[in-house]
């Protein structure tokens, strides 16, 4: 089992790693769409959620702090879904159809997130790097 959720993860970090560097290497394109959709500062949000997808992808490919990962993903996935394919607001029935699909692509991918930040850690054949703790001395 523990095989398959290797496997698992590694594609979904790769998927994230892949839009990561389609942000960065169409930053033009991406900003101009995203400013399509009065997102404020959009080339700054495609840099961040740029960020976001690459912290995720690499988090989750090495099972690296992986709950940063989750996180990150939500962090990108709840505001891109709900403003860059609001579906209810397209006229056209085409574009109303792709942004239904990319919002419920979107849906699909933060409930797998949701569901990697429950698991406990250190992941299956992951990098665990130990968070040091401090010990106060009893006076």
């Amino acid at each position: 089992m523990s095989q398959l959720f290797l496997v698992g993860r590694i594609l979904l970090g790769i998927f994230f790693l892949f839009n990561a560097s389609h942000h960065f290497t169409n930053l033009d394109q991406m900003t101009a769409l995203t400013a399509a959709h009065h997102v404020p500062l959009a080339g700054a949000a495609v840099v961040v959620a740029g960020l976001l997808l690459a912290i995720a992808g690499v988090s989750f490919v090495l099972g690296l702090f992986p709950k940063i990962g989750g996180l990150a993903v939500v962090l990108f996935l709840v505001p891109v879904t709900v403003t860059m394919h609001a579906f209810w607001a397209d006229a056209d029935p085409q574009a109303r159809m792709n942004d239904l699909i990319n919002f419920t692509k979107n849906c699909a991918l933060l409930a797998s997130s949701l569901m990697f930040l429950a698991i406990p850690e250190p992941w299956p054949y992951s990098v665990h790097l130990p968070v040091p703790r401090q010990v106060r001395a009893h006076a």
